[in-house]
């Protein structure tokens, strides 16, 4: 056995064929279609199954299964060998045989009238009028309308038509061949159409007669209607009353549904006037009130009052007939007795006709002033009327009596002393301020309207350059009004308005001048830090010009070329000012209030603002030992103004009672009593109190509220402990600490996460067991077979996608191949076209050139 194995391997080793060695004989395989695998090294017990693989064959072999499988498929893929009974309720057992062909006969009908094609406009589809075909319709079939006739209009008997239209060979032909066959003489054409129009109106007749007994029927019927109708009458009328009854209320809906269909439409109105009419209007109307002002003062509306004549009414009996004298004898009584003198009553004594003649002509002066001026104000207020809106004081002008009271020269005082109605633009600011100075509130706001009206930008070109001039006037004036002692603050309220209407009319010029205001005041600031290392609070003018900025400029924006200068110069005054003295801690806590109403839209967050707030609290604070909280500049714990709200008077306590603040406290420092400082001193910390009340409501949202007000809520509780303060105080304190704990907490403090401890090193070696190598191992047996099945998953996937792939490519190939048949087939044909045509042309040729030569 051992020489026989040696020799069959020796055999196979010399390459001997295999029909010799008894086994089937294998195709050699093409050695340009074999590629080895090589391996990086050869390992001991490794087992290859993919050293040397063969392209070529696994190709022939993949292509020639998928001509087998996935042709097939493609080819008979619109191919069917089963059977489908597709009819309507077929299997459906719970439908009876007539349902069954009720609805295969509605889907064969609604498949008939559908649409094969929405383009498709000449199917054979049977449109319809009225129940008639169109087609019917469009043959135009005339119908004979007869005025006699109403019941058979436009009907003809057929032995009239055959008589008529039947050529004399109809009808008349066929009545003669009758009466012939029956022994009788033929009758005539004549007496054939005489019988017709006989019968015709034999018929007519009688259709009348049946219209008449018609109309009789209809008449008796009526009236045996009209006796039974009160019955029914009766009847209905019960039935409705107890539907009434049973019918439900009407519910709100309905009401108003029902008062909106009989609500009184909107009537058509006349057309807005514009801006540019209504200013012009406005002007014509004060120049109007000027010149008749003008006229009074200088005594013309006198003189053309006396020259005017007098009304003179319907009932008038004079006819204007004018005596040449006064023939009015005087009357006068005397001891009693009744005097009558002979003289007329101009011709008396002197002092008697003087006295009556200035009585009469002072009388007759107001009465004709009074009747004029009476005409003039019924236009203005016609005007005044169109107007849409106008001021309280142009609404209400002087009265004509109190113009004219007093004979010619007290109404010409009078119109001197009444303020003009026109004012040219000032050009300077003197000239502003000698127009304002010395006038009350109303008059200087009535002066600077009729500026503005008179000088509209629409009525003029340069009017737009005065009126910006007049902007930064009025801001020079409020300063000037603010510096002043006691402080105008009353007539700088009421030019607010027209600050702020001229600022919409200019917004750029107006924010310029306001921006200019502002930085002057952080110049003398930033001076006065850099020469003495401090800056005092600025004056009251100041303050006002960042409330006027908040009015006039919306705070709301994230960035403002005016509100954001505004706020960092509100940020200066609460870091960089001290309080030296409590005017000093009016003007802090007026500049709180002003940041409060620039952030109170946005909610914008302020530091400066509790600080500040906490060290006012702190000057009020007696003991300084308390802990929780740190001062920043401009306060300092210790000091000479440390304690400057302090207030140790028990009288002076509980005799303080709560007002209001006012802002002439910031003003020029006054004399005050001790009461009256230490008043000063509660009102400001009850100020302070209500600010942080704000400050509360308004960051309660923020996710470090509490780490915010933490400093402030350690000082309030020390205050609540301490009982020398007023009830009011207290109890305000008591509200700010309870709103300070009802605001939930958003926000939790960073904590380090727990890690495990580390263990201490061990010198035991760490064994790792090695599956396979050259792999990654480790974890455990559930780890590795997760992993095992990843990749098996990942290499089944790249296969499928490949195989998909090649799927693919062998149907588009097959789809290549049929369109290259087709086109191939298509070519052909043409070609065999264009032959026989190329033979007939060529026959016909020859034939024709046969003819040509016979």
């Amino acid at each position: 056995m051992g020489k026989a194995r040696s020799a069959g391997a020796r055999g196979k080793a010399l390459g001997a064929p295999a029909g010799a060695r008894g086994g089937r004989a294998r195709p050699k395989p093409n050695p340009f279609e074999v590629k080895v695998n090589r391996q990086k090294f050869q390992v001991l017990g490794r087992k290859t199954r993919h050293d040397v693989g063969m392209p070529g064959v696994s190709r022939a072999r993949a292509l020639q299964k998928r001509t087998q499988t996935l042709l097939k498929e493609y080819k008979e893929r619109d191919k069917s060998n089963v059977f489908t009974d597709k009819r309507l309720g077929e299997y459906d057992s719970s439908l009876s045989p007539e349902e069954k062909m009720m609805k295969r006969f509605a889907l064969e009908q609604q498949r008939q009238h559908e649409k094969k094609s929405i383009y498709n406009l000449n199917e054979d589809e049977e449109l319809t009028h009225y129940g008639q075909s169109l087609a019917d319709i469009e043959k135009h079939n005339a119908i004979v309308d007869s005025d006699s006739d109403t019941e058979d209009r436009g009907v003809l008997s057929a032995e009239l038509t055959a008589a008529h239209f039947g050529g004399g060979g109809g009808l008349l032909h066929k009545r003669s061949q009758q009466q012939g066959q029956e022994g009788d003489r033929p009758k005539s054409r004549k007496e054939l159409i005489e019988e017709l129009i006989a019968k015709s109106k034999q018929e007519k007749r009688e259709r009348q007669a049946q219209r008449e007994d018609a109309l009789e029927l209809t008449e008796k019927l009526d009236q045996d209607w009209k006796e039974i109708q009160t019955l029914l009458a009766l009847r209905r009328a019960k039935s409705e009353s107890r539907s009434e009854k049973e019918k439900p209320r009407p519910d709100a809906y309905d009401v108003m549904v029902r008062e909106l269909g009989f609500e009184m439409k909107a009537q058509p109105s006349n057309r807005l006037k514009t801006e540019e009419e209504l200013a012009k209007e406005e002007q014509e109307r004060l120049r109007r009130l000027e010149a008749e002002r003008l006229r009074r003062m200088l005594g013309k509306e006198d003189e053309a009052q006396r020259r005017r004549p007098a009304h003179a009414s319907a009932d008038d009996l004079s006819d204007g007939f004018v005596l040449d004298r006064d023939d009015r004898r005087m009357l006068s009584y005397k001891d009693g007795k009744m005097n009558v003198e002979d003289g007329p009553g101009p011709e008396a004594g002197d002092g008697e006709s003087g006295e009556d003649g200035d009585g009469g002509s002072s009388a007759g002066d107001l009465e004709e002033s009074d009747s004029a001026d009476s005409h003039s104000d019924l236009g203005s207020d016609s005007e005044s009327e169109e107007g849409h809106e106008r001021p309280t004081e142009e609404q209400r002008p002087p009265t004509p009596a109190k113009r004219s009271t007093g004979g010619g020269q007290a109404a010409r005082e009078a119109a001197r002393a009444e303020l003009p109605y026109t004012f040219a633009a000032p050009e300077s600011y003197e000239e502003l301020k000698s127009l304002l100075s010395g006038k009350p509130a109303e008059e200087q706001l009535l002066v600077v309207e009729r500026i503005q009206k008179c000088n509209h930008p629409s009525l003029a070109v340069g009017n737009k350059a005065k009126l910006e001039k007049l902007f930064g006037f009025l801001l020079e004036y409020i300063g000037e009004l603010a510096a002043e002692d006691p402080p105008g603050l009353g007539v700088i309220d009421r030019l607010v308005v027209q600050l702020y209407n001229l600022c919409q009319m200019f917004p750029e010029s107006a924010s310029s001048s306001v921006k200019f205001v502002l930085r002057d005041a952080m110049h003398e600031m930033e001076r006065m830090v850099e020469t003495t290392g401090r800056a005092a609070f600025p004056g009251l003018d100041v303050l006002v010009y960042l409330r006027v900025a908040g009015l006039l400029f919306p705070t709301s924006d994230f960035w403002h070329p005016v509100v954001t200068p505004a706020l960092l110069c509100l940020s200066q005054l609460l870091t960089k000012c001290p309080l030296l003295s409590l005017p000093d801690v009016v003007k802090g806590l007026f500049a709180c209030c002003l940041f409060l109403d620039y952030v109170a839209l946005p909610q914008r967050f302020i530091p400066e603002l509790p600080n500040f707030l906490l060290g006012i609290l702190c000057m009020a604070a007696p003991r300084k030992q308390s802990q929780g909280y740190t001062l920043v500049h401009p306060f300092r714990a210790l000091g000479k103004n440390a304690e400057l709200l302090v207030v140790s008077d028990e009288e002076d306590v509980a005799t303080w009672q709560r007002r209001s603040l006012s802002l002439r406290w910031a003003g020029r420092p006054r004399a005050q009593t001790k009461t009256e400082a230490n008043h000063t001193r509660l009102s400001c910390l009850a100020v302070c109190l209500a600010l942080v009340k704000r400050c509360v409501l308004l960051y309660g949202s923020l996710p470090a509220f509490h780490d915010i007000m933490r400093p402030l809520k350690a000082l309030l509780a020390q205050h609540l402990a301490d009982c020398g303060r007023p009830l009011e105080i207290q109890e305000l304190t008591r509200s700010v600490l309870t709103d300070m704990e009802n605001q939930p907490r958003r926000r939790r403090p960073l904590v380090c996460e727990r890690s495990k401890p580390v263990p201490l090193r061990l010198f035991t070696p760490r064994l790792v067991r090695v599956l396979e190598f050259g792999r990654k191992q480790g974890g455990s047996k559930e780890e590795q077979e997760r992993r095992r099945l990843i990749h098996k998953h990942r290499r089944e996937f790249k296969g499928a996608v490949r195989e998909i792939r090649k799927d693919n490519q062998f149907l588009a190939r097959m789809q290549l191949s049929e369109i290259r048949e087709r086109d191939a087939e298509r070519k052909r044909k043409v070609k065999q076209l264009f032959n026989s045509l190329a033979t007939q042309e060529g026959e016909w040729k020859a034939l024709k050139r046969k003819k040509f030569q016979n």
